[in-house]
């Protein structure tokens, strides 16, 4: 305890906060009888910040619980009591490898040197700036780049290389990242990335790779619909109005693996600061208010079936 009402920890507010929402509500709904006849699943799931690989395993279970319920509730983080979540971008990795002629500077740019792996590495994604930078919520991110005569990445965050200001570079490796609102967003882009990839400078070539971590949680008409439902809570218990979050602010979560499956609504939560640092909080106040919000809804739903 830091004080009357925060209190800090790991994991305080993102998402142990959370989980203790969960089984707060649960209990309450419980003791008043406002379970029976109902089936909630309750999934908590540890390896969230690094999926277990492959995905068809590490998220079959949740996948499965998806398709056999009517709604899914989410409690990440708290942005506030006048928002929640009801979509979320997803997340992919892509890595460019760019080749070009080594030879000795003195003939760089000439017919038969042509530009070298880091100049058209440059200019690949200077084009991914030019022509995707203002696609709404849509984001991509170059996080490491290596470029020389020799490049070894032991993996996406590090690596070494070897090189010099004589030598026309040989190698160059990428790494970065791809946020996206929908499926048909991510690979639209993509296919752009892939193009410009391909426009190569003389005498290099390119290849651009992609992998798959988090789908998207698109704004659904269902997710609007439980957002109303919550909004109507929150009124009733003289919280006020609740809105939809900016998915633009928000990361990936494990919500979205199940988005395509049944309507959400997330960011459901305890509300603190600093989430992912040693000076994590939870805001003790708001604690109750928004577990009590939460029974509400459940029951409310439970209540519609």
């Amino acid at each position: 305890m830091l004080n009357d009402s925060v209190a800090a920890g790991p994991g305080a507010n993102d998402m142990k906060g959370g989980n203790a929402m969960i089984i707060f509500a649960l209990k309450a709904l419980y003791e008043n009888g406002l379970l029976k006849d109902s089936n909630i699943t309750v999934a908590f799931t540890g390896d969230e910040e690094s999926t277990g690989k492959p995905l068809s395993v590490s998220r079959k279970d949740l996948i499965e619980a998806a398709e056999k319920s009517d709604v899914a509730l989410g409690f990440e983080t708290s942005s506030g009591f006048e928002y929640a979540t009801v979509a979320r971008r997803g997340s992919s990795g892509w890595k460019l490898t760019v080749t070009g002629k080594r030879a000795h500077s003195s003939g760089i740019f000439s017919e038969n040197t042509g530009a070298g792996a880091i100049f058209e590495s440059s200019r690949i994604l200077h084009e991914f700036y030019e022509r995707l930078s203002d696609v709404p919520l849509l984001t991509f991110n170059a996080g490491t780049i290596l470029g020389g005569t020799q490049v070894n990445m032991e993996n996406h965050t590090k690596g070494t290389v070897f090189g010099k200001t004589n030598v026309v570079p040989q190698t160059a490796v990428v790494h970065g990242g791809l946020r996206f609102i929908t499926e048909k967003q991510k690979d639209s882009a993509r296919a752009v990335m892939k193009e410009i990839a391909k426009e190569n400078l003389p005498q290099t070539s390119a290849e651009i790779e992609f992998t798959d971590s988090y789908p998207a949680m698109p704004p659904t008409e269902g997710n609007y619909a439980l957002l109303e439902k919550l909004n109507r809570v929150s009124e009733d218990l003289g919280q006020g109005q609740v809105i939809a979050y900016d998915p633009g602010r928000r990361g990936a979560a494990d919500i979205s693996f199940i988005a395509s499956y049944v309507d959400g609504l997330d960011g459901l939560g305890a509300m603190g600061r600093s989430a992912h640092t040693p000076e994590e909080t939870i805001n003790l106040k708001t604690f109750e208010a928004l577990t009590k919000r939460t029974a509400l809804l459940i029951y409310r739903l439970i209540d519609e079936k």
